[in-house]
């Protein structure tokens, strides 16, 4: 039976650093590169909302930015940081939603792949 990796195993389990014009050129959304869109934002923002990804991701990669939000800081990559901001997206009507960043966790991840990376060059 095979096991499905975590998010945090995912996002450690990539051989090179992603950047999201890569992710943006692959043709399959999913929530999985959906969660390494988000990655991708966390590593070059402080701090970041939905509103921040969903001006970078196609169309059909906000369907799953939810879940790829609640996955990675269910698995401790990334945390609340107890800030609000209103939603740009008109559906949600200009409901409060959470500003996140990068945990230790997330650094360390994004820290071994650059690492992994400078080895393979």
């Amino acid at each position: 039976m095979t096991r499905h990796l975590r998010p945090a195993e995912r996002l450690a389990a990539v051989g090179k650093d992603v950047t999201l014009a890569e992710i943006v050129k692959r043709s399959a959304w999913d929530q999985h590169v959906v969660e390494q869109a988000v990655f991708a934002v966390g590593l070059t923002r402080d701090e970041f909302s939905c509103n921040d990804l969903r001006v970078l991701l196609p169309e059909q990669g906000h369907g799953f930015l939810g879940a790829a939000i609640n996955s990675l800081r269910g698995s401790g990559v990334i945390e609340h940081t107890g800030q609000m901001v209103f939603s740009t997206s008109s559906p949600t009507h200009g409901h409060r939603i959470a500003v996140w960043r990068l945990t230790n966790k997330g650094r360390l991840i994004a820290a071994r792949r650059r690492q992994a990376q400078a080895v393979a060059a």
